[in-house]
């Protein structure tokens, strides 16, 4: 279990920077092309961070993930069947995984201001919920 602590401290760690940072990003009004990549990229980093202390509780309690085309979504599923994460919880994730989505396969000229606004003002309260809801299994 000491393994599993270290890993989920270290990307505790990360992720409260990544946040750090899309704060002071967050602060401008009207945000230039280089910022709204930049607001894109922390968010990110911050599912990324998400989905990796997920994928290292879901190994530590050998359950595993087969690696398809819908492994990213596989991940959210099985950690709601375990109880890692609430269905509540998943649902919200679930937009900032279709965002990963487009992120990963998009242009950042293409980023809609609004829309990733919404998503930069919500993550720090997810961020709250998943790091509360996964207590249970990082104690």
């Amino acid at each position: 279990m000491g393994n599993l602590l270290e890993k989920i401290d270290a990307e505790k760690e990360n992720v409260n920077i990544v946040l750090e940072n899309l704060k002071q990003v967050m602060k401008k009004k009207k945000k230039s092309v280089i910022e709204l990549s930049a607001t894109a990229t922390f968010m990110h980093n911050i599912y990324n961070g998400i989905e990796n202390m997920l994928k290292q509780i879901l190994k530590s309690k050998n359950i595993e993930i087969q690696k398809s085309d819908m492994w990213h979504k596989k991940i959210l599923e099985t950690s709601v069947k375990h109880k890692i994460i609430s269905e509540d919880l998943a649902d919200k994730l679930r937009e900032y995984l279709a965002f990963r989505h487009f992120f990963i396969h998009g242009y950042g000229f293409m980023l809609e201001e609004s829309s990733l606004t919404q998503l930069a003002k919500s993550i720090p309260k997810i961020w709250n919920q998943f790091i509360l809801e996964i207590k249970k299994e990082t104690p």
